[in-house]
């Protein structure tokens, strides 16, 4: 039995280690000329494999736009296979239900349920997204902050995709799917 606790034990510590180290290369800084590279490939489009850093840096708030629905078998698929290589499960769980970190399923959004910030949130993480202006419009159990997955993700139509598999997921209120929907207009008088 101890034997157990011990491997327990180790294995738990190299998954948070690795979690680590996933974080630690995501804050870091790309090389002015990977930077370059990476503003051009964003002009070219999401599809064409740009970064998300990239998309997210040369695009003004609230102009980014999820190009798949979540009616496409095949996006949502290939969506789940990135969601899983990227390590999202690793926080969220395998279906988005949420493990030590929120569901992704449920209509509480923690900074808006619209495309632009989901993107946004997932690629710079929750610090950086605050730091650009964003704040918390729900609750939910958080066990620490988002970290920046911009440069996990390899390229902006896979983050997209991921995205469209977190939608095919949904369990909310239809209404809130897409973030809160705005308050009734006041009674006219």
């Amino acid at each position: 039995m101890a034997n157990k606790k011990v491997w327990v034990s180790c294995l738990s510590a190299l998954a948070l280690l690795g979690m680590a180290v996933i974080v630690a290369a995501a804050q870091t800084a790309p090389a002015p000329a990977a930077a370059k590279a990476a503003a051009g490939a964003a002009g070219a489009g999401a599809a064409a494999g740009g970064t998300p850093m990239a998309l997210e840096s040369s695009t003004p708030k609230g102009k980014l736009k999820n190009p798949y629905t979540d009616d496409n078998a095949a996006i949502v698929a290939a969506g789940k296979d990135v969601y899983f290589h990227s390590g999202c499960n690793g926080c969220h769980g395998g279906g988005g239900g949420g493990g030590m970190c929120p569901p992704l399923t449920n209509d509480i959004w923690v900074y808006g349920g619209d495309d632009d910030t989901l993107f946004r949130l997932v690629t710079l993480g929750s610090d950086a997204l605050q730091a650009k202006g964003y704040t918390r419009v729900g609750m939910e159990k958080v066990v620490g902050p988002m970290p920046p997955m911009g440069a996990i993700v390899p390229t902006a139509d896979d983050l997209w995709k991921i995205l469209t598999f977190v939608r095919s997921k949904y369990t909310g209120s239809p209404a809130a799917k897409f973030g809160s929907p705005p308050d009734p207009p006041p009674p006219p008088g």
